[in-house]
């Protein structure tokens, strides 16, 4: 009777858990791994029982869209600063006729993005990705495509078949709301900041060193803590004289932005000489390349578009889109 009352007094202690997981790890420092139609036990503190033969169903997961796309209020001071600026939703339109105009088929279109990593930039990233199913990310700080030539042949080997592949670049700028150019406001913050701050940091760095006032650093060798930072001072050096002259007219942020993309488009081409063939010889690259410009919230992001041209395989020029 006792050893009755005691399991039956046990059994209420027991909790039932819900779980896909397939692999847990709890409190005794044990992993336990867990396969369909399995139950497992963690001692010592609470016998947990966990039933999965229920929660794997052979339908797929509902598909769902989260979206972070900017308002589709203008904003006159993004236009001043940088004209013919399209907001997201104007390019995305022109993009998409131009393409289909072109040949392509955006159910078999993969678009492989660099833009920096800032958190700014993820509306446009994912305005592509709806308009396009899918976004490869090729980005890295101050939007260079740090992924380079491996990255590049990935995406292409993930292009689906009979299809073709489409490119967008740029760094990027924040407008704030006096008309500010370089700074934006962020979200939760009382107060805007540097945008983009891995360039504005560049540009520092490049001033530095066409003044005198510092010499370049060392190549970061083996060690990748900030190799990227370096690299986007080492491709900007080339532009010191002519930054220079933009900061003695105070036009140094909106001169910044349109030198990051010279130096990028320069990066983004001996990627296509190098990794061009993975597409394929019925492949395309549709490359745009521009400035993204950040706006205060509540109002729409821009971008400026400076090229788009059709490539063939072997990086060779087809035709100027824009």
């Amino acid at each position: 009777m006792l050893l009755q009352s005691a399991i039956r007094n046990l059994s209420r202690k027991q909790t039932s858990i819900s779980s896909t997981l397939l692999q847990f790890s709890t409190v005794t420092n044990k992993s336990v791994t867990v396969t369909k139609n399995e139950h497992f036990t963690i001692f010592p503190k609470r016998h947990v029982t966990l039933p999965l033969a229920n929660h794997f169903s052979s339908s797929p997961p509902t598909n769902r869209s989260f979206s972070t796309e900017s308002s589709s209020k203008p904003y006159e001071n993004a236009t001043n600063a940088f004209p013919g600026a399209l907001t997201n939703a104007e390019l995305l339109t022109k993009l998409t006729t131009t393409l289909t105009n072109a040949g392509y088929d955006t159910t078999k279109t993969l678009v492989a993005t660099s833009l920096c990593c800032d958190e700014v930039n993820r509306p446009l990233e994912t305005d592509l990705s709806n308009a396009f199913t899918h976004n490869f990310n090729m980005g890295g700080l101050a939007g260079f495509p740090f992924g380079g030539a491996t990255s590049f042949g990935a995406m292409a080997a993930h292009i689906p078949d009979g299809g073709s592949c489409l490119v967008v670049y740029g760094p990027h700028v924040g407008v704030d709301s006096t008309g500010a150019v370089g700074t934006v406001e962020r979200r939760g913050k009382d107060h805007g900041g540097s945008c983009c701050g891995s360039a504005v940091a560049a540009s520092g760095y490049v001033s530095s060193v066409y003044n005198g006032t510092t010499t370049e650093s060392a190549a970061p060798g083996s060690d990748p803590l900030d190799a990227q930072q370096y690299y986007v001072g080492q491709m900007l050096l080339p532009f010191a004289e002519k930054l220079e002259a933009a900061a003695a007219g105070n036009e140094k942020m909106t001169a910044l932005p349109k030198y990051l993309y010279e130096a990028q488009s320069e990066f983004i081409q001996r990627i296509l000489k190098a990794s061009g063939k993975a597409v394929g010889e019925d492949g395309k690259i549709a490359v745009l390349g521009g400035i993204q410009v950040n706006t205060p919230p509540g109002y729409t992001d821009y971008y400026q578009p400076l090229c788009f041209n059709l490539y063939d395989c072997h990086g060779e020029l087809i035709e100027e889109l824009w």
